[in-house]
């Protein structure tokens, strides 16, 4: 069998993958604080006996576009957004401490500060926890502040900080569950110049015309390999009737 078959299967199943990123991206439009998966598309030639005469093109993974969202206010105390760069430290599900900018905050009913699906947000000592409150606020360093049950309104008291971090993007790794990690595995220090707005959100970071586009260029290049696998079928099989008839 021609190699052109092999060539032309690789490019619709490398397609298929990138389109599958793209397709996820467009899923998370809505997602508050998102960032946006890219790829990209190199050649690869196929080595074997004799010279390379094939090229693979092979989908590879570019990375995270940590360009910031739009800014949407919302007016609630436990919404914040960080500014410019950074990152909130939260805990995974898997228990190690990763990174955010969704700032869609949560009280659970036992004091703990969470993410909106769940994850415990963290201080530089541990997972964010404050007593039973009547108000809670959050300044631009991360503080949080309370005003305890059965006090007066004017009774504000500091229970703790959010971890903001802000490490270098070239050392940060997005997870299947859309966290941020060191690719060392280590913590990120906190960072002082890193600060937050309150009753705002970061929106995904998805330009929703340009997926769309992208949705559109990759089926035709993937209708182009088909054709390219059903012409070279058709040319073989045309070689193969010659053949048995000369």
């Amino acid at each position: 069998m021609d190699r052109g078959l092999y060539v032309a299967m690789t490019g619709a199943k490398q397609i298929m993958q990138a389109q599958a990123v793209n397709n996820h991206n467009i899923a998370n439009l809505s997602t508050i604080g998102f960032r946006a998966d890219t790829v990209s598309f190199d050649s690869e030639p196929i080595y074997g006996p004799g010279y390379a005469t094939r090229v693979n093109a092979v989908a590879g993974d570019a990375g995270t576009d940590f360009s910031m969202g739009v800014m949407q206010s919302t007016g609630r105390d436990l919404d914040i957004a960080v500014n410019g760069k950074g990152f909130i430290a939260v805990r995974g599900t898997d228990g190690k401490e990763a990174y955010t900018r969704a700032g869609d905050l949560r009280v659970s009913p036992t004091g703990a500060v969470t993410t909106a699906s769940g994850l415990p947000v963290l201080s530089e000592s541990g997972p964010l926890v404050i007593p039973p409150s009547t108000q809670v606020t959050i300044g631009g360093d991360g503080t949080i502040s309370v005003v305890p049950q059965g006090s007066a309104p004017f009774a504000v008291t500091q229970v703790d900080r959010i971890k903001l971090v802000n490490p270098s993007t070239a050392d940060l790794q997005k997870g299947d569950d859309g966290l941020l990690r060191l690719k060392s595995g280590e913590k990120a220090k906190t960072d002082e110049g890193v600060s937050v707005t309150s009753g705002m959100l970061e929106s995904s970071n998805v330009n929703a015309a340009q997926s769309l586009i992208s949705m559109i260029e990759l089926q035709r290049l993937y209708e182009f390999q088909i054709k390219s696998i059903n012409s070279t079928d058709q040319n073989e099989q045309s070689a193969e009737r010659l053949m048995l008839t000369s």
